[in-house]
């Protein structure tokens, strides 16, 4: 379990009314060099506006005092809300303990490092208060400023097959700057290493989703945690991630469509080696027996997986009444154009 550290009990004027507009979420692992101008660049970004807000910044098993660093500036701000985690769990874990402590009817996501820019979060939060036909924001890193090729052609390739497994079309996933409604990301949960796909997560939860060009800084202090064998991390977290969204609530499409692929010709090499023994041949040394035996096998248990899977998914729905669908309000006079609009849009 996570444990926190609390704050100074004497909250300033725009949280002490209630909960607040905005919260921060924050995965910090060793950013000791960059929470203190972290803090004070987001208070500088949205002290100044008309929303209440709240930094929670998660700690995620560092080993480099950025925790007590955390602790010690809490003390000083009050809408600071560190979460310290028992150990190293990875990005998508401290993203999520954050998300279940966030209050604030918007909720913006960033990185520890600096290179997201505080100052495009007011212009987010504008645009989602402004248009009700958007649930989630994403930023565009159009002008990175990451000098290594080993990250930026990865990038590249990442972004373009995320795009075209999920059908959820985006210049840049892996930008931590993102803007949601509360009851988008209550509608989600990460696990593993999903945060690089939460746009797709979103969408299968009834998002309409924009993306949005960000400034991107270069990285000052500390050191990047992400290397060239996160690409093959990738590609296997979006298998995941495309049966999850194609298939969760219908596995017996996936395995028994796959098993059915094995079974037929199976079947047809068996009937086939059956009419053959009846002609009096042998059939025992030939390999196209063990062929069609194995095939037949294999389909077989590719179908009774799908039958679990399709067991397995009833008893999670309806064992925790957890819901199957999403609905949304229904759009005003002269909003039903945009009411159907689903398709990722940049601007």
């Amino acid at each position: 379990m996570p444990s926190e550290v609390m704050p100074n009990a004497n909250p300033p004027p725009s949280t002490a009314q209630g909960v607040p507009d905005v919260s921060i979420v924050v995965p910090v692992y060793h950013e000791r060099d960059n929470l203190r101008e972290l803090v004070e660049r987001v208070q500088q970004a949205l002290g100044p506006t008309p929303w209440s807000f709240e930094l929670i910044c998660v700690d995620d098993g560092s080993t480099d005092d950025s925790a007590a660093l955390l602790a010690q500036l809490a003390q000083r701000h009050a809408w600071l809300h560190p979460v310290v985690l028992a150990r190293n769990y990875g990005q998508s874990t401290a993203l999520q303990a954050g998300f279940e402590r966030a209050r604030g009817r918007y909720i913006v996501t960033l990185d520890g490092d600096l290179q997201n820019d505080p100052d495009d979060i007011p212009a987010l939060i504008e645009r989602l208060e402004r248009d009700p036909e958007v649930d989630v924001i994403s930023g565009w890193r159009h002008q990175r400023q990451d000098k290594a090729l080993s990250r930026k052609l990865p990038s590249v390739l990442a972004n373009r097959l995320i795009s075209w497994a999920t059908r959820v079309p985006l210049h840049d996933y892996g930008c931590a700057l993102k803007a949601y409604r509360r009851e988008i990301i209550e509608r989600i949960r990460l696990y593993g290493e999903l945060h690089r796909f939460i746009p797709s997560l979103a969408r299968e939860a009834g998002a309409r989703i924009v993306e949005v060009p960000v400034r991107h800084h270069p990285r000052t202090r500390g050191r990047s945690k992400y290397g060239i064998d996160r690409t093959f991390r990738v590609i296997l977290d979006l298998v995941l991630i495309v049966f999850f969204l194609r298939y969760r609530q219908r596995p017996l499409h996936a395995f028994g469509g796959l098993g059915l692929w094995l079974l037929t010709p199976g079947l047809l090499i068996l009937a086939y080696l059956l009419g053959v023994k009846l002609m009096g041949e042998d059939i025992g040394s030939r390999p196209l027996l063990m062929a069609g035996v194995m095939m037949v096998l294999m389909g077989a248990q590719l179908v009774v997986a799908g039958l679990t899977g399709e067991l397995l998914i009833r008893i999670y729905h309806e064992g925790a009444a957890r819901p199957q669908y999403h609905t949304r309000p229904l759009p005003g006079p002269g909003d039903g154009a945009c009411a159907g609009q689903h398709r990722a849009r940049v601007e």
